[in-house]
């Protein structure tokens, strides 16, 4: 059991992470687990008004660690610091453990790396900041310790840091376009994500770049927000879809286009010690780029994608 004197009034959440100097996130797991007590009460609402002099009392529990099965992948590693590490994530590769996949994920490859965040409340995380769908590929910041992790977070809300997509589509886009519509689960199938009336909020930028004599576009893409599918549910709101997602309508078989032709291209951010911003790209894989160099010129592709300018195709968004 640990214990202090409160020096000031104010929420419990408030007052606890200053004293632990961790997240009020962190906090509020280990509140809601009943693991905090002031004046010898249990408290289970992170909200409590604490008064200046009460004695606050707090317990840690052992973070559970998980057992990586074996793993018979690694992952291309793009950059590594002591404070966090950027990866190309392959396609078909999940990235958190869920009791739905049987298969090793990213998380288990961070594991044999000797990757894991414990937290205070007892649960261990893995750094992983932001989300890719599992046939979608490219890159991915891991963070190496909390307060990394909480810092690269707090980035993605401000915005300071983010990825260009590249995708390709079945039907050229009309224009450059930004659409900001809702998305919640399709009532129909649980699989899929939509645009439903009382959804969370959901905004994504799309720049027209190249089409083929086949009619394929290769478009880039832009998040605001960070919604499940959003780029595909998005693009199926314009009655388009990339090459290979068939959950979301694309009509072909899976033996000529193998996945989801998705690809997170480039990652900026600040590093969070240092305030170096950082740009990182993420090669394209082996099938996507065959595509690529069969269908369009590739002179006209290396200008369009050129890391150096892609980012202000988006300055009028």
């Amino acid at each position: 059991m640990n214990k202090f004197t409160a020096t000031a009034s104010g929420r419990l959440d408030k007052i606890l992470a200053t004293q632990l100097d961790v997240s009020r996130n962190q906090v509020e797991k280990l509140v809601k687990d009943g693991l905090v007590s002031v004046n010898d009460k249990t408290v289970i609402k992170s909200s409590f008004k604490v008064t200046e002099g009460d004695r606050v009392s707090y317990i840690f529990k052992e973070a559970e660690k998980r057992v990586a099965p074996p793993i018979d992948f690694d992952v291309e590693i793009l950059y590594e610091d002591e404070y966090l590490l950027v990866v190309n994530k392959p396609s078909g590769l999940v990235v958190h453990p869920a009791p739905s996949v049987k298969e090793p994920t990213l998380v288990d490859w961070l594991i044999h790396k000797g990757i894991s965040l414990s937290t205070i409340s007892g649960e261990e995380r893995y750094g992983i900041v932001h989300r890719i769908d599992k046939e979608t590929t490219g890159a991915l910041v891991v963070a190496k310790d909390n307060k990394v992790h909480e810092a690269l977070s707090l980035q993605l809300q401000d915005k300071s840091m983010g990825r260009y997509y590249l995708a390709l589509i079945d039907c050229p886009l009309k224009d450059d376009i930004v659409v900001d519509k809702p998305i919640g689960r399709n009532p129909k199938n649980r699989l899929k994500m939509d645009v439903v009336p009382d959804g969370r909020s959901a905004k994504t930028a799309f720049v027209k770049l190249l089409t083929s004599n086949y009619g394929v576009e290769l478009i880039a893409a832009k998040l605001f927000t960070g919604r499940t599918h959003q780029i595909r549910v998005h693009l199926n709101a314009l009655g388009r879809h990339i090459l290979g997602d068939d959950l979301y309508g694309f009509k072909t078989k899976r033996d000529k286009i193998y996945r989801v032709n998705l690809h997170a291209y480039l990652l900026y951010l600040v590093h969070p010690v240092s305030g170096e911003r950082m740009e990182f790209v993420a090669p394209l894989f082996d099938d996507m780029k065959a595509y690529i160099s069969k269908n369009f010129d590739q002179g006209e592709v290396d200008e369009k994608i050129d890391p150096h300018t892609l980012g202000t195709l988006f300055n009028n968004f």
